[in-house]
């Protein structure tokens, strides 16, 4: 399982950017889908998931609607728009697998494939 993040950056408060990650090594359209993140000296924080088919959707409670995920099963990709960024958005994003067959998709235990990350810095 190969998950590859690309997408984050440097942007001032308010701004916005869209991470994607591409997967590979799986059949991509059967699971549930997320994001989690991790600042310096913090724990990990779910950020997002979406089920198999897109049909429904959660967030962590920091995002308060800033934060869209989606996906394109087609393409094998998953998708995390952010908006309205604030500084203490700053981490490191990954994507990642929420493990099969749980029902749990809105904590860090659920996931376990997940990619390399990638750095998202907000200034003020």
């Amino acid at each position: 399982v190969q998950l590859v993040e690309s997408g984050g950056g440097l942007v001032q408060a308010g701004g916005s950017l869209r991470l994607s990650c591409l997967a590979s090594g799986l059949t991509f359209r059967m699971y549930t889908m997320g994001w989690f993140r991790q600042a310096p000296g913090k724990e990990r924080e779910f950020v997002a998931s979406i089920t198999w088919n897109g049909g429904s959707t959660y967030y962590g409670d920091f995002v308060k609607g800033r934060f869209t995920i989606s996906r394109d099963n087609a393409k094998s990709t998953l998708f995390l728009q952010m908006n309205s960024l604030k500084p203490e958005d700053t981490a490191v994003y990954y994507c990642a697998r929420v493990r099969p067959g749980t029902t749990d998709h809105v904590s860090i235990q659920a996931f376990d494939y997940r990619g390399q990350g990638t750095q998202v810095t907000v200034s003020s």
